[in-house]
């Protein structure tokens, strides 16, 4: 069963979410946010204005799994966090 893209809004969120709120995450986490982003922005059903902060949470998520200390880059996007779930929350 494919999602839809408001189930891959809801799990986007979810794990945004989840950073922000934990302050820590995986790897494969960062992954999966990559592979929903990179469906979501294909996708015609989503809105042009949520297309930007889809594009800063690819660039947060590549620069997470490819950090040192991923931690730390979590912690360090705190206020991201937060501004982009309102935003896709507002979607």
């Amino acid at each position: 069963m494919a999602l839809t893209h408001r189930d891959q809004l809801t799990l986007l969120t979810d794990i945004l979410d989840d950073h922000q709120t934990d302050c820590c995450g995986s790897v494969s986490e960062c992954e999966q946010l990559e592979r929903l982003v990179k469906s979501l922005l294909v996708n015609p059903a989503v809105q042009e204005e949520m297309k930007q902060t889809l594009t800063n949470v690819y660039g947060y998520s590549q620069a997470g799994k490819n950090a040192q200390h991923l931690d730390d880059h979590i912690e360090a996007h705190q206020n991201q966090l937060s501004e982009w779930v309102d935003q896709l929350n507002a979607y």
